[in-house]
């Protein structure tokens, strides 16, 4: 489609462990790629656990996805690839060995993380050279991009990667944000407030590698009937501590105090399941919340076009992809006011944004959201207006293309917002 404006090999993406339920908009950008023609080989440092595979589309990816762990632990692979680094590279395999060394934090435990990074970026480099690869890019500014970072030098080519937050700027020192944005072509941050704390920790004169591209979705997946149930509120996301869950809880209760209609299902699973189930039942909520654990993405798309809003009490996050996916089926939100959600979701417009751990102004906004079905068309429409703007997976994806290709092609560089790779 876009033959001339291609790389001239393969590219590859990576990240620490592909694919997780939580990352499956990872590979619905890796598909948007494709469909541009670009060839994208999928790379993770190790595998996921089975249970994450909700589906043919993920279960799919994780056969096709080399796994460098798997490779690193063969010794023959091992001793093979650090041979014909030290024989065709020799100063690069030295100069990355002294980099892993001198870069990871201090002590015992510091340093043997960083040999083992480096290790299994010369295992990784060998198999960018097997497969003639030309670009790597890595998602999260974590270990994952430690070993990135490493791995490019050692098979000659370029690199770049995606920051997110909260998670990988939590600890931009220990990971040293500074020094991968210095070395790599360019960085996507996924929205104004990442790019912003990126900037925080790099020098001005790095600030024009800071590229913002969105996570988006494919609004066709989300664009069937609605057929919601009234009062019917849905929350999608890991059971963790970030989330939220408890002050959700709370607050539904407080809610049906007032309304009681409003019902909700949990979607998704995690460590902190089997106390929010018993403070369902504390709460006195067993016949009004179900929750349902994993689902694939179109049962996500399903339950989101029976639902009457969505609801994501969060203390942290990026740009979570499940508010535009609520958004492209035409459901109002509910969310904090954190990070980057307000760059997705206007309060009052699209939905509701309120103060993170704030059970009554939630209890508030859920009674609001539920309780005039005029209001809830009008922001629904709004926010998939929002979404077909400046979410669309197919147009950001063609804006990180613009920035692969010209990582290979070189010439003046992208704007801070990319322009789409265009034919």
């Amino acid at each position: 489609m876009l033959k001339g404006l291609l790389p001239t090999g393969p590219v590859v993406w990576l990240t620490g462990e592909y694919i997780r339920v939580s990352h499956t908009f990872i590979q619905r950008e890796v598909a948007a790629l494709r469909n541009l023609g670009f060839d994208v080989r999928t790379f993770s440092v190790r595998r996921t656990g089975s249970r994450e595979l909700v589906g043919p589309e993920l279960e799919a990816e994780a056969a096709r996805t080399f796994y460098i762990l798997d490779a690193a632990k063969r010794p023959a692979v091992a001793v093979k690839a650090h041979a014909t680094a030290l024989v065709g590279r020799p100063t690069t395999w030295l100069r990355m060995l002294y980099t892993a060394w001198a870069t990871a934090p201090a002590g015992l435990r510091g340093r043997t993380y960083g040999l083992i990074y480096f290790h299994e970026a010369v295992v990784l480099a060998a198999e960018l050279r097997r497969q003639g690869v030309v670009h790597l890019h890595n998602h999260y500014a974590t270990a994952s991009c430690a070993v990135a970072r490493l791995a490019a030098p050692l098979a000659g080519i370029t690199w770049s990667f995606t920051v997110h937050g909260p998670d990988d700027l939590a600890a931009p020192i220990h990971w040293r944000l500074d020094d991968k944005v210095r070395e790599a072509s360019f960085v996507v941050c996924i929205s104004s407030y990442a790019r912003s704390q990126v900037m925080l920790h790099v020098p001005p004169d790095q600030w024009n590698k800071l590229h913002i591209v969105h996570c988006g979705v494919e609004p066709a997946r989300y664009g069937r009937e609605r057929t919601s149930k009234p009062d019917h509120l849905l929350f999608v996301g890991r059971l963790v501590a970030q989330k939220g869950l408890p002050i959700l809880l709370e607050a539904l209760a407080r809610a049906r105090a007032e309304r009681p209609s409003i019902s909700l299902t949990i979607v998704g699973d995690g460590r902190d399941r089997p106390e929010l189930e018993k403070q369902a039942e504390s709460l006195g909520l067993h016949e009004a919340v179900r929750f349902v654990g994993y689902k694939n993405q179109d049962e996500v798309a399903q339950l989101l076009s029976e639902s009457t809003a969505l609801v994501l009490p969060s203390f942290a996050e990026g740009v979570p992809v499940v508010l535009m996916e609520a958004m492209a089926t035409g459901l109002p939100v509910v969310a904090t006011r954190i990070n980057g959600v307000p760059e997705l979701v206007e309060d009052g417009v699209a939905g509701r944004l309120v103060p993170p751990s704030d059970e009554q102004a939630l209890a508030n906004a859920m009674i609001e959201i539920t309780e005039d079905a005029d209001r809830i068309k009008l922001m629904g429409q709004a926010g998939r207006s929002k979404v077909l703007a400046e979410f669309d997976l197919g147009q950001e994806a063609a804006r990180l293309g613009t920035l692969v290709a010209w990582a290979r092609a070189g010439g003046e560089r992208p704007s801070r917002r990319p322009d789409a790779l265009s034919s």
